[in-house]
Protein backbone atom coordinates (compact mmCIF):
# COMPACT_ATOMS: atom_id res chain seq x y z
CA UNK A 1 0.00 0.00 0.00
CA UNK A 2 1.26 3.73 -1.05
CA UNK A 3 -0.03 6.70 0.59
CA UNK A 4 0.73 9.85 -1.40
CA UNK A 5 -0.12 13.36 -0.92
CA UNK A 6 0.06 16.68 -3.46
CA UNK A 7 0.04 19.97 -1.32
CA UNK A 8 -0.04 21.56 -4.61
CA UNK A 9 -3.27 20.52 -6.07
CA UNK A 10 -4.29 19.47 -1.82
CA UNK A 11 -5.39 15.53 -3.57
CA UNK A 12 -4.07 12.63 -1.57
CA UNK A 13 -3.90 8.76 -3.44
CA UNK A 14 -4.25 5.28 -1.52
CA UNK A 15 -2.81 3.06 -4.20
CA UNK A 16 -3.81 -0.21 -2.46
CA UNK A 17 -2.24 -2.49 -5.31
CA UNK A 18 0.59 -1.74 -6.67
CA UNK A 19 1.64 -2.32 -10.23
CA UNK A 20 -0.45 -1.45 -13.82
CA UNK A 21 -4.25 -2.10 -13.71
CA UNK A 22 -6.51 -1.06 -16.17
CA UNK A 23 -8.91 0.56 -14.06
CA UNK A 24 -12.77 2.29 -14.31
CA UNK A 25 -13.45 5.18 -12.10
CA UNK A 26 -16.47 5.15 -10.00
CA UNK A 27 -17.27 8.49 -8.43
CA UNK A 28 -18.86 8.63 -4.89
CA UNK A 29 -18.63 12.59 -4.79
CA UNK A 30 -17.00 15.72 -6.24
CA UNK A 31 -14.00 15.33 -4.02
CA UNK A 32 -13.71 11.02 -3.79
CA UNK A 33 -13.11 8.27 -6.46
CA UNK A 34 -12.53 5.13 -6.37
CA UNK A 35 -10.36 2.94 -9.15
CA UNK A 36 -11.53 -0.87 -9.94
CA UNK A 37 -9.81 -3.14 -11.93
CA UNK A 38 -10.75 -6.27 -13.39
CA UNK A 39 -12.31 -8.74 -11.08
CA UNK A 40 -13.94 -5.56 -9.25
CA UNK A 41 -10.49 -5.14 -6.94
CA UNK A 42 -10.26 -1.92 -5.51
CA UNK A 43 -6.68 -0.42 -7.01
CA UNK A 44 -7.04 2.90 -5.07
CA UNK A 45 -8.92 5.70 -3.78
CA UNK A 46 -8.49 9.36 -4.75
CA UNK A 47 -9.48 12.31 -2.57
CA UNK A 48 -9.47 15.79 -3.65
CA UNK A 49 -9.33 18.67 -1.46
CA UNK A 50 -8.31 16.60 1.28
CA UNK A 51 -7.19 19.01 3.57
CA UNK A 52 -11.02 19.60 4.16
CA UNK A 53 -12.16 16.14 3.26
CA UNK A 54 -10.16 14.11 5.92
CA UNK A 55 -8.32 17.41 7.60
CA UNK A 56 -11.22 19.79 9.06
CA UNK A 57 -8.89 22.75 6.63
CA UNK A 58 -5.61 21.42 8.33
CA UNK A 59 -3.33 19.25 6.03
CA UNK A 60 -4.37 15.29 6.54
CA UNK A 61 -2.24 12.74 9.24
CA UNK A 62 -1.77 9.07 8.81
CA UNK A 63 -1.67 7.36 11.78
CA UNK A 64 -0.83 3.48 11.22
CA UNK A 65 -1.72 0.93 13.93
CA UNK A 66 -1.17 -2.75 14.83
CA UNK A 67 0.52 -2.62 11.46
CA UNK A 68 4.25 -3.33 11.47
CA UNK A 69 5.63 -1.40 8.91
CA UNK A 70 8.35 -3.10 5.97
CA UNK A 71 11.26 -2.06 5.87
CA UNK A 72 12.81 -2.14 2.09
Amino acid sequence: MRISYDPEVDALYIRLIEGPHGCRTVRLNDEVALNVGADERLVGIEILDAKEVLGGGKPPQLVVENLPLARP
